[in-house]
């Protein structure tokens, strides 16, 4: 049996160097979410992309480049997701942070 939730997912794109009251930013991020109670939060390193300054950051066997994007994702409610979105921005300062409304599908069993 599948229950459907909705629910709101957090993203927060930012780089592997960004910094964050000495901690890498996605750690940073990370850790506020979890002292928020938020139900659970990702990161995934990126292999190809690219900022708001157009530079190109690319994983290569010859070189590791020491500025991947970084994507943190999280879900929970509306209200919690909401709740967490000012300081998360604070600590982004050149990232992008966005929201956007997800149905979440448990498996009963």
């Amino acid at each position: 049996m599948e229950l459907e939730e909705r629910a709101m997912r957090l993203k927060v794109y930012l780089g592997e160097s960004d910094h964050c009251n000495g901690l890498p930013a996605y750690k940073a991020v990370v850790h506020h979410l979890r002292q928020s109670g938020i139900w659970g939060a990702t990161v995934t390193r990126g292999v190809y992309g690219y900022g708001k300054k157009s530079r190109l950051h690319a994983a290569s066997p010859l070189r590791l480049s020491e500025d991947m994007p970084i994507v943190v994702e999280a879900v929970d409610s509306e209200k919690k997701i909401l709740e967490v979105v000012p300081a998360i921005s604070d600590m982004v300062k050149g990232g992008l942070v966005t929201v956007d409304e997800v149905k979440v599908l448990r498996h009963i069993g």
